[in-house]
């Protein structure tokens, strides 16, 4: 059941006389009483259809739940197809109704559950609450079938509808049953209102045109989809489905059945003969056909035929294989066609539909319409005519298969009261009408007529007979004049018919042209407008009236003028003369264009400032210049001209911008004091001056003088509305004047101010006067200065090596001060302020003083030099100090020479340096040393003491042994030690090698007693030497030691391989080596019988050797080495190589002859020791294992 129900609409019921066509899904039966609620349980892909009253049908398509109400209170009967039977089960409170199919069925038959003891009545009623709202609408227009109404279709799918088939009625539509007294009295009601609703106003269909039965998927019919209109039928047919055949209570299998039954179905619809043709008319035709049938032998899979189908007859005009027309659609076995075309030809087919489905449509059966009387022809034309004659002509409608035989003309004799007689009857296609009044109406109208009868007439049409001359009309009259155009109307001629076409000729001549007059407008309009033409100027009109009986007279001519145009802008205005600062004079020309009328005025107008945004009028006149006054001074004005004529008023010229001299602004307000005065200065401020000038200030200018005089010097001159005047004298009386200056010059000086200063600090004292006692002490001494109306509380002075880092060192109301601890030979300076209550004076001038010489200071920063920064190559620093210092203040007198002393020793005198080397000293003993510089005036003090302590000697160079060799490595050994070196050993070694270009180059620097020298060539000579050095130094080269490597033995072969020839006897082959730098290769192999030793039982050059006189059931080894037979001054030296793997041989007695090679196999086993592969990657394993353990064992016991 669906979660969400869609709702219904409340209007619509179910007709008794509905089919229900599928078996319903199972429905929900909830409450009791009168009022009772049933739910309609639709599933997905499954529809419920409700019939109203007027035929139209409500679609609600799965899922869904259809509120239904049961008008009688009880449960009603659920009708379903034949074949099927309805149970009602009750679960959990809940009543369904399940339908079943009946076991056994026959179709036709009446159903054994329920007899039909009473005409069909509704079943359900729809819940007026829960009704949803009407689906969209289609309408489908009904062509070729007269007057039929508008077909009703609805947009929804297939609707399925489920009864129960109890009985027949006659009519083979199935009844209703179990209608009780209540129920008829519920629908007779029910029915009454809806019939007061509708007010009886709908008309009712006719009986070959009932409603449209609904159709799944609102589909239509293949000839109205290849038509292009899906709703064009001509037809329409009675609400009528057939049920839906199989239907079963399941879900799950319903869709399967569904598609083989869909598949019976089409077969059974194509089995349909084509239509039977009858009373063939000219316009209509009837046709009948029959159902379709079942096959003949009854295999047929539909196991319920349908009693009724939809039936749908198409119509081809071009040919059976042209396209086809949908002419009518509905359930009925026959159909009139209208509309059709007379003595046409026609073919029709026939299609039966059922649930949707499209059988084949019928074999086509061809007819041809009778023939008719000819269409309504067409008005007749005129052609022609004159006061008195007409000529009509007309053309001939369609003869409808018949030939036109006459023309019947008829007219109303120009009386105009609507009777008709007849004026010609013939089978001409024209006709002259004589004998008429002149400018008369006389109305006309056409029939045809052939052998099958008359037609209809024709529309009725009026025409006119000619007139006379039309009479001269009167002159032109000018409506409205323009400037390049004159609009003239006239009237029409007196006396002239109504009726009569009178058509107008307007002829203009321009004046002093020469050409005449000449035709302007010709057309039956009263009025024109003539363009295109000149400004101020005159033009003549005259009109003439013509009609086709002729042209008049022209009229009077008449005299107008083209209105001038306005004039143009007046050009090249500019100022002329000279601008003042109040007024200036401007100047223009007239414009180049008057527009055909003279100019009357000329109009300025000004607006001030740049942007010009109110305009002004201030002359008006005729002159060509005029004089601007009354001006601001510098203020910027606008000026624009225009000029006035009959034309009109011109366009503005081009503005002049004019700006008015400016002039000196105005005297200023005195300035006033801002905040107290004080003693050298004051602060004054003031403001802009009333009058600018008519140009900005630019800059002020502020002079002072002392009181009671006129001695005026100027102290600030700027833009700044304010200033502070400097350098002024305590407790004096100032007076001060401002003015102010713009582009156009100075201004006057505005009102005396006078401002009197507060008292000040005393003045600047003299230099004072200084006095040297000793080099380290000086006296100082000044004087009192001028107070300036205070007296002097105390002075200071300032005391200093540098002039500008003078610090105060005394403040007291003393005059002499005495300065100490001073360095000799020294620059200073110094000065002195007094103050009072009024505040500090300014510092005197300054003095220098230089203190007397003494001798030097005591040197500073000895410390002992590196050997990095020595040049001298005999330095030693065993027998060796070097120091340094840095040469110390000599107080006034150069120094000569500085003195060292190292201990007991009698102290150096080196020259006037600060560096030296201190020689002849013992190894690894520590000296005190300091240093004392001298003057031509004494020794200083000495300097701070430093420790230091000579190196040890330098060792000597170790003896070199060679301790191994091979032909590519050589093992060096020197000194007395372990191989490993130990972090306490000091001396640290350093071993050379000789290279190809008879330099050493390094091989090894380190604490180490041991070195391998790697990668050599075998048989030959390599020279070392070696050197030791500690933090003493590095000792001397050893002598050149030569050693030589040996030459290099043949690589180890592999194993021999040994093959069986006999039971004592065998041969072992090996690989062969190449000779090695021209030396010759020779083998030997060896032999071990059980565990005895090893005997060489071959020596030579040959790779295999054959192995006689062996013993059975013992085992042998073989193995086998290469030699290397050098070549010397003094003969052969032979180098023996290692010796390949072993390999065992055993050799059994063959017991069994015939078991052939197998035996043998099995008696003789070779075995091999590893391989030279096998061998490498256990030796690489080892070696892992054992530096694993080695790093564990430094790990733990070296580093922690």
């Amino acid at each position: 059941m669906a979660d969400h129900t869609p709702p219904l609409e409340s209007n619509q019921l179910i007709s008794s006389d509905i089919p229900l066509l599928a078996p319903p899904p199972p429905a929900m039966v909830n409450g009791d009483g009168a009022g009772q609620v049933i739910l309609v349980q639709v599933n997905p892909g499954e529809a419920f259809t409700i019939r109203r009253e007027d035929g139209q049908f409500q679609c609600i398509t799965g899922p869904a739940q259809v509120p239904m109400m049961s008008p009688n209170g009880s449960v009603p009967p659920i009708y379903v197809p034949p074949g099927y039977v309805s149970q009602i089960i009750e679960e959990n409170g809940v009543r369904r109704v399940l339908v079943l199919p009946q076991p056994e069925f026959h179709p036709g038959s009446h159903s054994p559950l329920h007899p039909p003891p009473h005409p069909p009545l509704p079943a359900f009623i729809p819940h007026p609450a829960m009704m949803p709202p009407p689906p969209h609408h289609m309408y489908s227009t009904v062509s070729g079938a007269g007057d039929m109404s508008t077909q009703y279709i609805p947009q929804y799918h297939a609707p399925h509808v489920f009864t129960e088939q109890d009985s027949h009625s006659p009519h083979g539509r199935p009844a209703f049953v179990h209608r009780d007294e209540r129920t008829s009295k519920t629908y007779e009601r029910l029915q009454k209102k809806l019939k007061e609703r509708q007010g009886g106003s709908q008309p009712k269909e006719k009986p070959s045109s009932p409603p449209l039965s609904p159709q799944k998927n609102h589909c239509s019919s293949p000839t109205d989809i290849q038509n292009g209109s899906p709703g064009a039928t001509t037809g329409l047919v009675k609400g009528k489905q057939v049920c839906k055949i199989k239907g079963s209570p399941r879900i799950d299998t319903e869709s399967e059945e569904l598609d083989e039954d869909s598949k019976a179905l089409q077969a059974l619809l194509s089995n349909i003969s084509k239509p039977v043709v009858s009373d063939i008319q000219a316009r209509t035709v009837a046709l009948s056909w029959s159902p379709p049938l079942a096959p003949a032998n009854g295999d047929s899979d539909v196991a319920c035929v349908p009693e009724t189908f939809l039936y749908e007859v198409t119509v081809s005009y071009s040919g059976k294989d042209g396209k086809f027309k949908s002419a009518y659609s509905g359930e009925e076995l026959s159909a009139t066609l209208e509309d059709l075309r007379p003595a046409t030809d026609y073919h029709a087919r026939v299609q039966a539909v059922c649930n949707c489905l499209h059988g084949s449509p019928s074999d086509a059966v061809s007819f041809t319409t009778l023939s008719c009387e000819p269409d309504t022809p067409s008005p007749p034309r005129k052609t022609n005519g004159t006061k008195s004659t007409l000529v009509l002509q007309w053309k001939a409608p369609c003869d409808n298969g018949s030939k036109i035989q006459n023309y019947v003309l008829e007219w109303d004799e120009g009386k105009g009261a609507g009777a008709f007689e007849q004026c010609y009857y013939g089978p001409q296609k024209q006709y002259r009408v004589t004998k008429l009044s002149p400018a008369s109406r006389y109305c006309f109208r056409l029939a045809a007529q052939n052998d099958m009868g008359i037609s209809g007439f024709s529309e009725a049409i009026d025409f006119y007979t000619s007139g006379s001359v039309p009479a001269t009309p009167d002159s032109p009259e000018l409506v409205r004049a323009g400037v390049t155009w004159l609009c003239v109307q006239w009237r029409r001629p007196a006396g002239s018919p109504a009726e009569d076409d009178i058509a107008y000729t307007l002829e203009m001549e321009e004046e002093n042209s020469g050409y005449g007059f000449k035709p302007r407008y010709d057309g039956d309009e009263l009025a024109c407008t003539v363009k295109n033409l000149r400004r101020s100027t005159k033009y003549r009109f005259r009109v003439a009236a013509y009609n086709s009986e002729g042209k008049s007279s022209p009229s009077q001519a008449v005299e107008l003028h083209t209105c001038p145009d306005k004039p143009g802008a007046p050009c090249r205005l500019a100022v002329k003369g000279k601008v003042h600062a109040s007024s200036f004079k401007m100047a223009w020309d007239s414009p180049k264009d008057d527009g055909g009328s003279a100019i009357t005025d000329y109009i300025v107008e000004m607006a001030e400032g740049p942007n010009g945004n109110k305009w002004e009028k201030i002359y008006s006149g005729s002159v060509l210049e005029y004089t601007c006054e009354r001006l601001k001074p510098g203020c910027v004005y606008q000026v624009r001209v225009y000029c006035v004529s009959e034309g009109g008023q011109s366009p503005l010229s081009e503005t002049l911008q004019v700006q008015s001299l400016a002039v000196p602004p105005g005297p200023c307000v005195p300035p006033r004091l801002v905040g107290k005065p004080k003693a050298r200065e004051i602060q004054l401020r003031w403001g802009h001056p009333q009058v600018d000038g008519g140009c900005p200030v630019s800059c002020y200018s502020l002079e002072v003088c002392p009181a009671q005089t006129e001695d005026y010097r100027e102290v600030f001159q700027g833009p700044e509305l304010e200033c502070t005047v400097i350098s002024l004298l305590p407790g004096r009386t100032y007076c001060f004047r401002l003015r102010a200056a713009n582009k156009a010059g100075y201004g006057p000086f505005s009102d005396r101010c006078e401002v009197t200063t507060a008292p000040g600090a005393p003045d600047q004292c003299r230099a004072p006067h200084v006095v040297c006692k000793s080099p380290t002490c000086a006296v100082v001494s000044w004087e009192v200065p001028a107070g300036n109306g205070a007296n002097v509380t105390e002075y200071r002075m300032e005391w200093g090596a540098a002039e500008g880092s003078m610090q105060s060192c005394y403040c007291g109301p003393a005059l002499t001060h005495e300065m100490k601890g001073l360095l000799p030979a020294t620059t200073y300076f110094c000065r002195i302020q007094a103050v009072s209550v009024a505040g500090a004076g300014p510092f005197s001038d300054v003095v220098l003083c230089v203190t007397p010489c003494s001798v030097p200071a005591a040197v500073s920063c000895l410390q002992a030099m590196e050997e990095s920064e020595l040049d001298s190559p005999h330095f030693c620093p065993s027998t060796c100090l070097a120091v340094q210092w840095d040469a110390p203040c000599d107080h006034g007198s150069e120094i000569t020479s500085y003195c060292v002393d190292f201990g007991d020793r009698q102290p150096l005198s080196v020259g006037r340096t600060t560096s030296y080397v201190i020689e002849n000293l013992q190894p690894d003993t520590s000296y005190r040393i300091r240093i004392q510089a001298l003057n031509s005036i004494g020794a200083g003090p000495f300097s701070h003491t430093i420790k230091l302590k000579t190196k040890p000697l330098p060792p000597g160079p170790p003896r070199l042994e060679c301790t191994a060799y091979t032909h590519q490595t050589l093992k060096l050994k020197w000194g007395e030690g372990p191989a490993k070196a130990l972090a306490t050993d000091s001396i640290q070694y350093h071993l050379q090698m000789e290279d190809r270009n008879g330099r050493f180059v390094s091989l090894y620097r380190g604490p180490c007693h041991t070195h391998k020298v790697q990668r050599l060539s075998e048989s030959t000579s390599y020279k070392f030497c070696i050197q030791a050095f500690n933090e003493a130094g590095e000792g001397p080269y050893s002598n050149v030691y030569t050693f030589t490597t040996p030459r290099s033995p043949p690589a180890p072969l592999k194993a021999p391989r040994i093959e069986r020839l006999d039971d004592h006897s065998c041969e072992v082959s090996w690989e062969a080596v190449p000779p090695m730098k021209g030396d010759p290769i020779i083998y030997s192999l060896q032999s071990m019988i059980g565990n005895t030793d090893f005997k060489q039982i071959f020596r030579g050059s040959a790779t295999s050797f054959h192995v006689s006189g062996l013993q059975l059931n013992c085992e042998y080894r073989f193995r086998a080495c290469a030699i290397r037979q050098c070549q010397i001054p003094g003969g052969s030296q032979d180098l023996t190589g290692p010796y390949s793997a072993t390999v065992s041989f055993s050799s059994l007695r063959n017991e069994l002859p015939s078991s052939g090679a197998k035996s043998s196999a099995d008696a003789t086993r070779t075995k091999r020791t590893l391989s030279d592969e096998q061998c490498a990657a256990v030796i690489l394993v080892l070696f892992a294992i054992i530096s694993i353990l080695i790093a564990f064992v430094i790990q733990y016991f070296v580093i922690k």
